[in-house]
C-alpha cells in the first residue's frame, strides 16, 4: 500500500474538477479511505485541511484567469463554484488582501498555492519514522461508559476542545456517576461516530464490567471492539500528546507497512502518574490490520 500514491490520486481528482462542485465522498474514494479519515491523513500530513486546499487552489486559479484572460469577475466566480459576484469578491479579497478587480491591475502575483504532490512528503520524512515506534498488540473488547461531547476535525479545533473536555468531565465528576467501574484511575478518551463533514464524538469514561441500560443523560455505552491495535506510548506535557497525534497519522501510518481498519482510535491516561499539563502518561491506540 502507499498512501501518499492514493492521496495523490485524488489531489489529480480535485485538481481536474476544481470549477466543478467537489463532495468529500468522491474525493475520498479517488485514494480508497473514508471521507473522515481520508481527511484526517490529508491534514496530518500536508497541514491544511482538504476544503480549505480546494478554496486555496480556486482562489489561485481564479487570479491566473483575471490576469490572463478578458473574462469578466461574474464569469469567473460562477466557474469556480461560487453563487455570486460578491461571495466570491468577499473570498478573493479574505485570501489576497485585496479585490480582484484591483488584482487583475497589479503587475505581479502573490499568495498563491500550487498544486501539491504528496510524493514530495514521502521523501522529506525519511528517518523520521522510527521516533515513536509502537507496540501492535491484540486487545479483548472493551466495555465503555462515558460522557460524550462533539467536536470537528476541521482546522485541528478539536486539539483545543479535547482537553477542555476532561476538565468538565472531572469538575463534573461525572465518573462518580458510572456504575460498575473497573480501572477509575485510568480514564479512556474515545474518539467515534466519525461524519463525512469531519465532524466526530469524543467519549471520557472508564471501562466498566458491563452496559447498563439506563444512564444519566449524556451518557452512553460504548464497546471498544477487540482486535489487532499500535499502541504508542506518551510521557511528557500535553503538547506531546497532540503532536503524537499528528506524528500517528501525518507520518507513521503512511509509511507503516500497517492500514487503519474501521473502529474508534482512544487514549488511555495513568492518572495517578500524571499532572495536567506538564506530565502526561499516557497510552494512545489506533485500530490497524
Amino acid at each position: 500500500m502507499d498512501y501518499y500514491n492514493r492521496i495523490q490520486n485524488a489531489i489529480e481528482f480535485i485538481e481536474n474538477n476544481l470549477d466543478e462542485e467537489l463532495d468529500i465522498a468522491d474525493i475520498a474514494s479517488k485514494a480508497y479511505f473514508s471521507p473522515f479519515h481520508f481527511q484526517r491523513l490529508f491534514q496530518a500530513i500536508s497541514g491544511f485541511g482538504v476544503q480549505e486546499y480546494i478554496r486555496k487552489r480556486r482562489m489561485t486559479e481564479a487570479a491566473a484567469l483575471l490576469k490572463t484572460t478578458d473574462k469578466n469577475i461574474l464569469e469567473i466566480a460562477v466557474t469556480f463554484q461560487y453563487g455570486s459576484q460578491e461571495a466570491f469578491a468577499r473570498a478573493f479579497e479574505s485570501f489576497f488582501g485585496m479585490t480582484p478587480a484591483k488584482y487583475r491591475k497589479m503587475e505581479f502575483t502573490i499568495n498563491q498555492l500550487d498544486k501539491i504532490n504528496f510524493l514530495d512528503f514521502r521523501n522529506s520524512i525519511k528517518g523520521v519514522v522510527d521516533m515513536n515506534i509502537p507496540d501492535i498488540i491484540q486487545l479483548d473488547k472493551i466495555h465503555i461508559i462515558g460522557y460524550e461531547y462533539k467536536t470537528n476535525l476541521n482546522d485541528e479545533k478539536y486539539f483545543e476542545e479535547i482537553p477542555a473536555f476532561y476538565d468538565d468531565f472531572g469538575k463534573n465528576q461525572y465518573y462518580t456517576r458510572i456504575p460498575g467501574r473497573i480501572s477509575p484511575a485510568f480514564p479512556y478518551g474515545i474518539g467515534c461516530n466519525y461524519h463525512d463533514d469531519g465532524s466526530f464524538s469524543f467519549i471520557v469514561g472508564e471501562s466498566v464490567s458491563q452496559p447498563v441500560n439506563e444512564l444519566d443523560e449524556g451518557f452512553v455505552n460504548f464497546e471498544i471492539p477487540g482486535g489487532k491495535y499500535a499502541e504508542f506510548k506518551v510521557n511528557g506535557p500535553v503538547g506531546i500528546a497532540q503532536n503524537t497525534w499528528r506524528y500517528i497519522y501525518g507520518t507513521w501510518l503512511p509509511n507503516s507497512n500497517y492500514e487503519r481498519r474501521e473502529g474508534p482510535d482512544f487514549e488511555v491516561t495513568d492518572v495517578c502518574n500524571s499532572s495536567y499539563p506538564d506530565n502526561m502518561n499516557m497510552k494512545i491506540y489506533i485500530p490497524v490490520k
